[in-house]
């Protein structure tokens, strides 16, 4: 199960950069970037996969997520 493949889901997720990441670790900072978010108040869609949970988990307090099915 470990080795699977992530399949693509029919939800994508709706971003929202909510909070400054002034003073925050520099990996979180690189983090939100990697999401694709680069302004305060911005909003990216992203896919629903494990990958992008892990990365808004560790940064679940600098943004705000809405699930939208596709």
């Amino acid at each position: 199960m470990a080795n699977e493949k992530q399949q693509p889901t029919d939800k994508t997720l709706h971003i929202t950069y909510a909070c400054s990441a002034i003073g925050v670790k520099f990996d979180q900072k690189a983090t939100v970037r990697r999401l694709g978010l680069v302004r305060l108040g911005e909003t990216v869609e992203q896919p629903d996969t494990p990958a992008i949970r892990g990365m808004i988990h560790k940064v679940r307090h600098l943004v705000r997520v809405e699930e939208v099915s596709v």
